[in-house]
């Protein structure tokens, strides 16, 4: 493999340039590279210099809003489909509960995860509860995040690990963040870690990957 391919597809990616990331990641396979190691050596690298360069103080959210467009669209082009389970890190479940129709945050915390490498199920916004936890126990997640903006979704977060346990499902890790479920505490919402940013969401989940994933 020419290692000056792998740079210019981590240039496209922090460039923004979609169409120019595309082109490099076909002559990557074109040179017989497969694609879990243009992810590995590619994507997750750049996610890396993203997590060092947004630190809380200084994120960059117009950056990393351009990084995830063209990463989203890397993955699309070489899993159609679709991570397979087998080749990810693990499978994540994500959605906004119904009664909040915001999903940017969501879609953040979703190209974040893909970037490093995780299986994300995305349920979209205004999700009933039930729906998460039907696609979790479907799809052997490892976790459901969920996010929200609005304190009105707060007694539903509530539920969902009660009802998880009611199905056998109490191993699946909850994660919340969002505008209004960060103020409060993991135990007031009844769930296992409240992430004040995606960065904290990751660095949970790669706690959890060294321990149980």
């Amino acid at each position: 493999m020419n290692p000056t391919v792998m740079y210019l597809l981590r240039d496209a990616v922090l460039d923004g340039d979609v169409s120019q990331a595309i082109i490099e990641v076909k002559n990557l396979l074109n040179t017989k590279v497969k694609p879990e190691k243009i992810i590995k050596e590619g994507v997750v690298k750049v996610m890396v210099e993203l997590d060092k360069k947004c630190t809380v103080e200084h994120f960059n959210l117009l950056e990393i809003m351009m990084a995830g467009r063209v990463i989203m669209a890397i993955v699309n082009e070489l899993y159609p489909i679709g991570i397979p389970s087998s080749q990810a890190k693990g499978t994540i479940i994500i959605g906004t509960p119904e009664g909040d129709i915001h999903d940017l945050g969501k879609n953040i915390v979703k190209i974040m995860l893909m970037g490093k490498g995780y299986r994300v199920i995305d349920c979209g916004k205004n999700c009933p509860i039930e729906e998460l936890i039907n696609a979790a126990e479907k799809e052997t997640a490892n976790a459901i995040f969920i996010s929200g903006l609005i304190s009105t979704i707060i007694p539903k977060v509530r539920e969902v690990k009660s009802k998880l346990s009611r199905r056998n499902l109490k191993d699946i890790k909850i994660v919340a963040g969002g505008g209004a479920l960060k103020q409060l505490t993991a135990k007031s919402l009844n769930v296992d870690y409240v992430a004040e940013t995606v960065f904290d969401g990751l660095n949970y989940l790669k706690e959890l990957h060294e321990v149980e994933l």
